[in-house]
C-alpha cells in the first residue's frame, strides 16, 4: 500500500510565517510539520510515499528528505502548479498508482496521536470503497460533518449551520483507485476548486464510505493557535 501526503497550499492563516516558507515545513515540536505524516505512514508499514508540494520551498523539501532513505521510505515528489483544491492535488498521484491499488492520503497539516496501523488494516479488509477517520469535536460547524448510519456515512455536510453529529471528517482518507474517476466527475466549487468532500460524497452515495473514529488528540495545524497546541502536545 502506498501513501500520499498533500502539502501544497499557501498557508494564508499563518502569514507572515508562510511568506517565505511553505507551512508544512514550519516546526511543530522537534521537527518540521511534514515529518510527522511521513513517520505515521512509515510506522504503519507504508514505505512508498508520494509527496505533493507547491513550487514554493520545493528545494527545501528535497534538502530535508532527499529520496527518503534516511527516513526509511521511498519518496516521489509531485508539484501542484496552482491551487486547485485537495481533490485536484490528489489526482496528481494517479500515474504512480497500480490498477485496483489501495492507498492512504494525509493532509500535511493534520497532526494526530493515533497509530494508523489498525485503521489501515481495517481498510485492507474492507473490500471496495473508501474510508475516512473522524474525530469528535466541540465545534463541528467549522468542519465537514458526517451523517452516520451504523458503519457507513450517508453524506458529509460542509460547515453546516445545524450539524447532525458532533464529529468532523479529519484530513486522513483511504481510497481505492476508483477515486480518480470520481474526481473526474465532480465540478469545481464556488471557490473554483475540486473539493474532497464532493469526492467522498460520491462514495457515500454508493454506500461505500466507511469510517473509524480517532481515539487520541488531533488537530489541523493551520492556525497560530492550533500550531502552538500541536507543538505542546508533541513536546509532551
Amino acid at each position: 500500500m502506498k501513501g500520499v501526503i498533500l502539502a501544497g497550499g499557501t498557508g494564508t492563516r499563518l502569514y507572515p510565517l508562510t511568506k517565505m516558507i511553505n507551512k508544512h515545513l514550519l516546526p511543530v515540536g522537534r521537527a518540521p510539520m511534514i515529518c510527522h505524516g511521513v513517520e505515521k505512514l512509515r510506522n504503519a508499514g507504508i514505505e512508498e510515499i508520494i509527496l505533493v508540494i507547491s513550487k514554493q520551498s520545493a528545494g527545501l523539501y528535497t534538502e530535508l528528505f532527499g529520496g527518503g532513505k534516511e527516513w526509511g521510505v521511498r519518496l516521489t515528489y509531485k508539484i501542484q502548479e496552482e491551487a486547485g483544491g485537495i481533490a485536484q492535488a490528489l489526482s496528481l498521484a494517479e500515474p504512480n498508482m497500480k490498477r485496483d491499488e489501495k492507498f492512504v492520503v494525509l493532509l500535511g497539516d493534520n497532526l494526530f496521536e493515533d497509530s494508523l496501523t489498525p485503521y489501515v488494516q481495517s481498510f485492507q479488509n474492507q473490500g471496495q470503497g473508501a474510508r475516512v477517520l473522524l474525530k469528535k469535536v466541540h465545534d463541528p460547524k467549522r468542519y465537514g460533518v458526517p451523517i452516520l448510519e451504523e458503519n457507513k456515512i450517508l453524506r458529509i455536510e460542509e460547515k453546516p449551520a445545524e450539524p447532525k453529529s458532533n464529529y468532523c471528517v479529519t484530513g486522513i482518507y483511504m481510497y481505492d483507485t476508483t477515486v480518480f474517476n470520481k474526481i473526474r466527475t465532480i465540478k469545481p466549487s464556488g471557490r473554483g476548486e475540486l473539493e474532497i468532500t464532493d469526492v467522498n460524497n460520491v462514495y457515500a452515495s454508493e454506500g461505500q464510505l466507511a469510517y473509524d473514529i480517532l481515539d487520541g488528540w488531533w488537530t489541523d495545524a493551520g492556525t497560530f493557535q492550533s500550531l502552538y497546541q500541536a507543538s505542546d502536545w508533541l513536546m509532551k
